[in-house]
């Protein structure tokens, strides 16, 4: 079971994205998700979301929000607890990313993008100003087969 972050870095009515393109085993390939990525030991939610923000973008963050809890059950990637942020707030110059190609996108147009189906539902709910949720997503291969949102199953 891993503990990973991921946050959704907005500017104004942009959203930066990362294209996972670079790696060759990876199983966020040829997705866009935002940035974020593994716990190094002793580290908490908040440790890991500023030293993967500013590793992956160059970027330090000045303030966040603590979203949700996503939980997602795979059978083929195991079971991780993603830890989700946003942010407004941040300094820095943009650099390259060894995992991807970063890019500021419309925030609108995220759900028309290659993404994980259940990452619909948590961007979703960032949109309506949702407070803080619990969201589980089962996934069979790429699939999502299940989304559970605050113990109560979703159609």
């Amino acid at each position: 079971m891993r503990n990973t972050t991921l946050c959704y870095i907005r500017r104004g009515d942009r959203v930066l994205m990362l294209h996972r393109v670079k790696k060759a085993v990876d199983e966020n390939r040829d997705k866009w998700i935002g940035i974020g990525g593994k716990f190094e030991p002793g580290e908490s939610p908040e440790d890991c979301l500023l030293r993967e923000v500013r590793e992956e973008t160059g970027l330090t963050l000045e303030s966040w929000r603590y979203r949700g809890i996503v939980t997602f059950v795979s059978d083929e990637w195991g079971t991780e607890y993603m830890h989700l942020f946003t942010s407004e707030a941040f300094h820095g110059e943009l650099k390259d990313c060894e995992e991807g190609v970063l890019e500021w996108l419309p925030w609108a147009s995220l759900p028309q993008l290659p993404i994980w189906e259940g990452d619909r539902i948590f961007l979703r709910l960032i949109d309506e100003e949702a407070p803080f949720f619990s969201l589980k997503l089962r996934y069979r291969g790429d699939r999502l087969v299940e989304a559970v949102l605050n113990g109560k199953v979703l159609p």
